[in-house]
């Protein structure tokens, strides 16, 4: 049913949460697993930036993927630059994914409250289900 998972990640405990539900999908339905981290457009002060620089992305990618690889799961990963919740649509739509999973809030939840979440937003732009894990 699910032939393509899309799992945007960030530095969030909600993501890193989220991916035992990812691991249980991609087995049951033996899905091809794509990990997405976005590099937000930097406008933010240089200190916010510390956990989007290519090196923190980096090690974030390479740290899925291991924890993945222990399940016996491969994972394809991914790292792109813009507004997060435009851009995992984006790939989504790009890659053709069946399904993308989400942790309930990442680092893009704003000061306005969970309305402007990245979540909310890729809820509501998707091509495909989203399912958000709490």
């Amino acid at each position: 049913m699910f032939k393509t998972i899309l799992f945007p990640i960030d530095h969030s405990r909600e993501s890193q949460q989220a991916a035992e539900t990812v691991a249980k999908l991609v087995k049951f339905h033996s899905s091809r697993l794509i990990v997405l981290s976005v590099i937000e457009t930097p406008d933010t002060p240089e200190a916010e930036q510390v956990s989007t620089s290519p090196e923190a992305i980096a090690s974030l990618l390479a740290g899925a993927k291991a924890l993945f690889a222990e399940q016996g799961i491969e994972a394809e990963v991914i790292e792109r630059e813009g507004k997060p919740a435009f851009t995992i649509c984006d790939v989504a739509d790009e890659l053709e994914a069946n399904l993308i999973v989400m942790g309930c809030r990442g680092m893009g939840l704003t000061e306005e409250g969970s309305a402007h979440s990245v979540t909310v937003r890729v809820i509501n732009l998707s091509p495909c289900p989203v399912l958000v894990v709490p």
